[in-house]
């Protein structure tokens, strides 16, 4: 009876699953090979990595070749591993969790495997025997049957060295498991909104191959991790002002009826609370008689794009993860509102990309984290691609946010077009000076203007659009 190359209890499901994740994955191709150029059971560890992860109750198997018995050592520290235990009810039966954890995973435990070839001398000789027969280019019985044996004891001497060191792979393990936890953060943090945990639910509408994509990104690249934790950051500001800004709106409102829980008065609740008027307020409550805020305050919809301008000239570099943070906040804040966001990114020339509803894919986030202009500054490029912006929305009362760190001149006839366009438009300005410059040019086209260090000096003001 053939034996699976699986060391542990894996089905016909397992490995379909495995498969297909496999397939759009780019990073679980790249470890493969890599693993597979160390160690020629690898491709089976990588799919077992996974299985341990994704798999309700995974278990070693006992009727185990000869040559997974690494594997089946590794699987074994792997998996009785604490931190592993602990993180494994994130991961069961969740593809896209059980796939980081996979490539972290697989990650760490190539990089200690490496480490063993490269610090015992009699591993490392066996190592060097078997890459040499095996890549000899006569494919004869001759060279196969070495080939064989080189392999063989290869494995031999890897299970030796894995017995006797299997203890340093624990601090490996543990690590792989930190990787997993901050990519799992940094992709809510990318996708989330405005609703306290709504990173999770966002995350399933996303389709699963570029979740993956966007996964592997952020594991592989150190800006995108530092955009994603900016932007956590930024969004958490950005819905404590719109809570605050959603809050007063109601208590301007007034009142109304409705059985709406959340919007309830002081006054009904106490209703509640009471045995004696309980029983009324629950007559009322169902008739929708009760008293409550009316939702109608002056967050009305029909307003128009929120467009961001943003200066990408070369001074703006060092605070570049802190600007795509707060571009992808003010993102969210327009796809709450259900309002069309355009960012203007600017420097000597200016580049406008749109998101309709404020909705942005995982691959336009790693191509915003990875685009910067650099060059000069110059403030009539995005100014009029900012006016085409407002001109093409059907609605008024946008709002523009221009950011710069420098200066620049503009035509006194452009002033002047520009400021009867946002007097007919209705539009404001708000421009965030970024360091201490001169206010001259820019407050010939603003309605606020607003001196910062940092983004996050600036987000409590920008945040409340």
């Amino acid at each position: 009876m053939r034996k699976t190359k699986s060391v542990l209890n894996t089905d016909s499901f397992d490995r379909r699953q495995y498969k297909e994740l496999y397939q759009m994955s780019q990073k679980l191709k790249e470890l493969e090979k890599k693993g597979k150029e160390l160690l020629p059971s690898f491709p089976h560890l990588q799919g077992d990595i996974w299985a341990s992860f994704f798999k309700m109750n995974p278990e070693i198997r006992n009727d185990l070749a000869e040559d997974l018995i690494t594997n089946k050592m590794l699987m074994e520290k792997i998996m009785s591993n604490e931190t592993y235990q602990k993180h494994r009810d994130s991961t069961k039966l969740d593809d896209l969790m059980s796939a980081i954890a996979c490539m972290t995973m697989a990650d760490k435990t190539l990089k200690w495997i490496n480490s063993m070839i490269n610090t015992n001398h009699e591993l490392q000789q066996s190592y060097q025997k078997m890459i040499g027969e095996m890549g000899g280019r006569q494919s004869t019985q001759e060279n196969r049957q070495k080939a064989d044996e080189a392999k063989k004891d290869f494995e031999k001497n890897m299970k030796r060295v894995i017995q006797q060191e299997i203890d340093s792979f624990n601090s490996h393990i543990t690590s792989a498991i930190e990787a997993a936890k901050e990519t799992k953060q940094a992709l809510k943090d990318m996708v989330s909104g405005l609703s306290p945990g709504s990173g999770k639910a966002e995350l399933k509408k996303i389709p699963l191959r570029d979740k993956l994509t966007l996964a592997e990104k952020l594991s592989g690249n150190q800006k995108i991790r530092e955009i994603s934790h900016w932007t956590g950051r930024m969004k958490g500001i950005a819905r404590k002002k719109q809570k605050t800004k959603h809050n007063q709106s109601i208590e301007r409102s007034g009142v109304g009826m409705g059985s709406m829980v959340e919007r309830l008065l002081p006054s009904e609740l106490a209703m509640y609370s009471h045995p004696a008027t309980r029983l009324d307020f629950l007559r009322r409550f169902a008739e929708g008689q009760t008293m409550l805020y009316d939702p109608n305050g002056k967050e009305t919809l029909g307003k128009g794009p929120i467009v961001l301008c943003l200066d990408q000239s070369g001074s703006m570099e060092h605070l570049d993860t802190q600007a795509k943070g707060f571009a992808l906040a003010l993102m969210s804040i327009a796809r709450k509102q259900r309002r069309d966001f355009a960012l203007i990114l600017f420097s000597t020339s200016a580049i406008t990309i749109k998101f309709a509803k404020g909705k942005i894919a995982p691959n336009d986030m790693v191509e915003l984290a990875t685009t910067f202009l650099n060059g000069g500054t110059n403030f009539y490029a995005p100014l009029k691609q900012a006016l085409d912006v407002i001109e093409e929305s059907q609605f008024k009362k946008a709002d523009l946010i221009f950011v710069t760190d420098g200066q620049a001149s503009l035509p006194h006839a452009f002033v002047e077009t520009f400021n009867e366009l946002k007097n007919e438009r209705q539009f404001n300005v708000l421009s965030v000076l970024l360091g201490h410059r001169d206010m001259y040019t820019v407050k010939l086209f603003s309605d606020e203007i607003v001196t910062a260090e940092s983004f996050l000096d600036a987000s409590d003001t920008a945040f409340e659009i």
